[in-house]
């Protein structure tokens, strides 16, 4: 665009709002560090979904073994599964 003083000067455009926005959504580190948090954050979520598995058989368990009444065959089978379990790990 030429000026007023006759010297062609380039003048830096404003960025638009898509531009922006996509700017916006990158990542600003590295890949690499993205994908390594990424892991860390999938091995936390691993473990502690193997707790609340653990955590959720043992209450099954504590409950089986509070009842006094007899137990069903099906209910017996699955104490003494859980029982095993427990005992193997």
């Amino acid at each position: 665009m030429p000026s007023v003083n006759g010297e062609d000067e380039v003048m830096a455009r404003p960025i638009g709002v898509k531009t922006a926005k996509a700017k916006a959504k990158r990542p600003m580190g590295e890949e690499g560090k993205n994908l390594q948090e990424l892991r860390q954050m999938w091995e936390i979520k691993a473990n502690d979904l193997a707790m609340k598995d653990k955590l959720s058989k043992t209450k099954l368990l504590d409950n089986l073994l509070a009842k006094t009444e007899p137990l069903s065959e099906l209910k017996v089978a699955l104490k003494n599964k859980l029982i095993t379990e427990m005992l193997s790990k």
